[in-house]
């Protein structure tokens, strides 16, 4: 199964200027924890609910005035959207990350993945799930 078949597609990239207030507040409506970032319709970063409050909150930053990109992650993880459940199920173990941005061949944002999807796609294989397991651990 690929992953074009189980992700959700309705996401798109977030401003890397943005202040952490609004990319909190984009959460809570979207009701998600982790927002793709980018610049020039590319792909630079991720920041997740957890970065904000880890790198930003707990440090004293003002979330009204520190920007997305001050508290975003550290390299990025990716997956193609015809690729594998197995090889995103693969990339999330080694990252230990439970979300993961999908691409198309030309490197656009198309989706993300998340461990949830992978738990529940039809046809999952041992090895996703075993990637929820070591994941879930991590």
């Amino acid at each position: 199964m690929q992953l074009r078949d189980i992700m959700t597609t309705d996401v798109q990239l977030t401003d890397p200027g943005m202040n952490l207030r609004a990319a909190a507040a984009l959460m809570r409506d979207g009701d998600f924890g982790l927002l793709p970032v980018g610049e020039n319709d590319r792909l630079i970063g991720t920041i997740s609910d957890r970065d904000i409050a880890v790198r930003a909150v707990a440090e004293g930053k003002d979330p009204s005035t520190t920007a997305v990109r001050e508290a975003m992650s550290d390299g990025i993880y990716y997956c193609f959207e015809d690729q594998t459940v197995d090889e995103a199920a693969a990339v999330m173990s080694r990252a230990q990350i439970r979300r993961l941005p999908v691409l198309n061949r030309d490197k656009r944002l198309v989706g993300i993945v998340a461990l949830g999807d992978l738990a529940t796609a039809t046809g999952a294989s041992e090895s996703a799930v075993e990637a929820l397991s070591a994941v879930s651990q991590g």
